[in-house]
């Protein structure tokens, strides 16, 4: 019979992390300004920094679980978003409708116009006219 031990769980943080926030950014603002003054900071090019932001991409999304419980985890909040947002906009007091920002947004004018012309075509489709 062989037993396994578990680490001991520290509870309370040590060091930089046990700092208040305040003395945390004046130490890494001292440790900024002397690696300038040294000349061995590193400041990220543009194309640098897409390189990584692509690399950091690839790696998440090369696991294909890990991607659909996100965009599932994601679909799942908008849904009850608008469900909510649903709920508040059903009925006022006096039994008016009520809009909900989004839709109002939605049924400017403005928003059925691609500046094309294609919306005055739609709206006529729409009430019957041809």
């Amino acid at each position: 019979m062989t037993t396994t031990t578990q680490p001991a769980i520290r509870s309370r943080a040590r060091g930089f992390a046990a700092m208040d926030q305040g003395k945390q950014r004046e130490i890494a603002r001292r440790g900024g300004r002397a690696a300038h003054a040294q000349g061995t900071a590193h400041k990220f090019s543009s194309e640098e920094a897409r390189r990584a932001g692509r690399k950091g991409g690839e790696a998440v999304s090369g696991n294909r679980e890990y991607m659909a419980r996100i965009g599932r985890r994601g679909g799942e909040a908008r849904h009850a978003l608008r469900k909510a947002q649903n709920a508040a906009a059903a009925v006022t007091n006096d039994g008016s409708q009520m809009a909900t920002p989004e839709s109002q947004l939605n049924n400017t004018p403005a928003a059925n116009d691609s500046g094309d012309g294609a919306a005055a075509a739609t709206q006529g489709n729409e009430t019957g006219q041809h």
